[in-house]
Parts: C-alpha cells; sequence; structure tokens
C-alpha cells in the first residue's frame, strides 16, 4: 500500500521515530494511525530492551524547582554518550522525571534499591494487622504480599504510573526515550527537598 507523507509526517511527530519505521508501520498497519503508534511502541520498548545492558557513564544533573520554591529536586540521569547528554529530548526526560519525583513523592529508584529490612516491617506490619482482624495465617500472610506489593509500587519511582498518563509507568516512559535516543538511560539517584519536612 502507498502511504500518504503528509501521514509519514504524522506519525513522526507524534512519536519522534524516523521516516522509514514510520513508513513502514504504516504501510504494516494499512495507514491506520493509532495502530502504527502502538507498534512504534512495541518496537522502541523492544530495542531499549536490547540496550539496558549498555554501560551509561554520562548524563547531567538536573534541578527542578516547583513553582513558589517549596518543592525542589536534585536528580542525576544517566546516558552513554556526551552527545545525548546535551541533547534537548534527554533534557526534556530528565525534567519528565523531576516533575515526576515532585509531585509523586518516590522514596526509591526501583524496588532493588529498596533496603530489605524496610520490606521486611512493611510485610510485618500488614500482617500483624490482618491477624488482629482475626484472619487466619495463610490469608493475613496473602494480605500482607498484596500490601507490600502495592508500597513498592508507591515508593519506587520506576514503578509509578508516569503523572500526565497513567496508562504507563515511569519505567515505559523511560524506555520510549531509550528507542528515540537510541542509547541505554538510567537514573542513577535523586533526592526530594520539601521546605518543612
Amino acid at each position: 500500500m502507498a502511504v500518504d507523507a503528509k501521514l509519514v509526517k504524522t506519525l513522526r511527530e507524534m512519536t519522534g521515530a524516523g521516516v522509514l519505521e514510520c513508513k513502514k508501520a504504516l504501510e504494516e498497519t494499512n495507514g491506520n494511525l493509532e495502530e502504527a503508534v502502538e507498534l512504534l511502541r512495541k518496537r522502541g520498548i523492544a530495542k531499549a530492551a536490547k540496550k539496558a545492558g549498555r554501560e551509561t557513564k554520562e548524563g547531567l544533573i538536573h534541578a527542578y524547582i516547583h513553582a513558589g520554591g517549596r518543592v525542589g529536586v536534585l536528580l542525576e540521569l544517566n546516558c552513554e554518550t556526551d552527545f545525548v547528554a546535551r541533547n534537548e529530548t534527554f533534557k526534556e526526560l530528565a525534567n519528565e522525571l523531576a516533575l515526576q519525583i515532585a509531585a509523586m513523592r518516590p522514596q526509591y529508584v526501583s524496588r532493588d534499591t529498596v533496603p530489605k529490612e524496610v520490606i521486611e516491617k512493611e510485610g510485618e506490619i500488614a500482617r500483624e494487622a490482618a491477624l488482629a482482624e482475626g484472619k487466619p495465617e495463610h490469608i493475613a500472610e496473602k494480605i500482607a504480599e498484596g500490601k507490600v506489593e502495592k508500597f513498592l509500587k508507591e515508593v519506587c519511582l520506576l514503578e509509578q504510573p508516569y503523572i500526565k498518563d497513567d496508562k504507563k509507568t515511569v519505567e515505559d516512559l523511560i524506555k520510549e526515550y531509550i528507542a528515540k535516543l537510541g542509547e541505554n538511560i538510567q537514573i542513577r539517584r535523586f533526592t526530594r527537598y520539601e521546605i518543612g519536612e
């Protein structure tokens, strides 16, 4: 099927993908824009998974101060090359992540950075609360597992729903940028400050 150049341009603007990738996606989906976007996202996430093992020694420190100066975020975002670190798209991602941190108050980057004792303590509190309500031991254990899982999704930045599109997580957002920029990207660390905390 011949694809209209305007449609290719529209898809390119929506996804940031290359002209050829957009053209192929539109050909494969018979010109359906929504399906083409989804196809490109899937391919981008597949590409991001391949890049995940690559070393990230470049990047930037991004500072964000929320309106009124009551909340501030310092974020270290890493990539593979200095070229990408200076790219406006990379800086845009850093700002989006800082906004997320300011709004959602994550405490950790990912679940593997949460200290084991914190997870155990959350599980213990949930288990004891369930037992105090008269739940049997095996049910209390399941309730505790569920509450620990919910806790991790709230406190781990990568697992939080993205504030501008709750259908995707912050990790999905980063994978989209990995696909756009063609390099592995990792959040190394962050700190959130708030007046009075």
